[in-house]
């Protein structure tokens, strides 16, 4: 690889998209388009980014296995963001195969983290932990690292294990800081403010009170859950009542009830309509979604 490619690929790994972009911006070589793609994802313009990654991936010739793996995972990572959940699951699974096949430890496991990801949008919690456990941070990057427990946090809110995941988010402001990428860095401060952020409102004789997610973990008794208190926690689109009190989402859901009680609590709409896409919990979900960050890594360590 040339210099331009090696200088432009570096600009990338330290989050400096117009950097790289200075590089190789009059290039159609698959190298350059690839990286242009990976720029263009940094800066925020994900239909460019998906069409340039894709022209890289068709330009790469039938030896060039690895490149085009890493192409796969870039666009996958421009679909998760993009929120195209309909992207093949399997191209990624086949990609990060190529790369773990081929020795490339650190793009084999930002794959991987966009699976779990990938599993925490669509609801599959259980799955997406035990394809965590599966992952060994400590020899990654610290980039990757950063992602790993930005993934972690994702979990612990969505479990209502608020400690868990201000102890992850500390971790991985460490890990971004040490990256030296201001994009990630910004992720996870981002993603910081979701735990100061109200996600409930109490509603107790009357009075009503903002809840922060650690309150709202207190009061529904995480220790002592029943199967009706998981599906609270796992959306706070859903309410929790008694003759004396409840607890309402920020956007004023409400909860269709059946006659037999709380157990058949259903998914709620709020008063102006809002599904729960727009919940204070999917909020919380997405605010560990790294949006910019995780861009530098795919090709951060191009060329191999």
């Amino acid at each position: 690889m040339d210099s331009l490619i090696t200088a432009a690929a570096r600009a990338l790994a330290a989050g400096d998209p117009l950097g790289a972009l200075n590089r190789v911006a009059l290039r159609d070589d698959a190298p350059a388009l690839a990286l242009r793609g990976i720029a263009m994802a940094q800066l925020g313009d994900l239909v460019r980014a998906k069409a340039l990654v894709r022209s890289a991936a068709r330009a790469f010739g039938p030896k060039e296995a690895v490149a085009r793996a890493r192409c796969v995972v870039a666009e996958a990572e421009i679909a998760l963001v993009s929120r195209d959940l309909g992207w093949p699951a399997k191209a990624l699974e086949a990609a990060r195969a190529t790369l773990e096949e081929h020795g490339d430890r650190v793009n084999a496991a930002h794959a991987r983290y966009l699976e779990v990801r990938r599993l925490l949008l669509i609801g599959r919690l259980d799955e997406a932990e035990r394809t965590l456990a599966a992952l060994e941070p400590a020899p990654l990057p610290p980039a990757s690292r950063a992602a790993h427990e930005l993934v972690v946090a994702g979990i612990a809110m969505r479990r209502l294990r608020t400690k868990t995941a201000r102890a992850a988010l500390a971790r991985a402001e460490r890990a971004a800081r040490h990256a030296g990428i201001p994009a990630l860095t910004a992720e996870v401060e981002s993603a910081s403010l979701v735990l100061n952020t109200p996600a409930a409102r109490l509603i107790a004789r009357g009075e009503e009170r903002l809840l922060l997610l650690e309150e709202v973990e207190a009061l529904l008794g995480v220790e002592g859950r029943s199967s009706w208190t998981r599906a609270v926690m796992s959306c706070v689109t859903h309410a929790r009542w008694s003759r004396s009190q409840g607890v309402r989402c920020c956007s004023r859901s409400h909860a269709r009830w059946a006659k037999r009680g709380p157990e058949t609590c259903r998914g709620a709409r709020s008063s102006r309509g809002h599904s729960a896409q727009s919940s204070p919990m999917n909020r919380i979900a997405r605010g560990c979604e790294s949006k910019s960050g995780g861009f530098a890594r795919c090709f951060g360590g191009w060329p191999a």
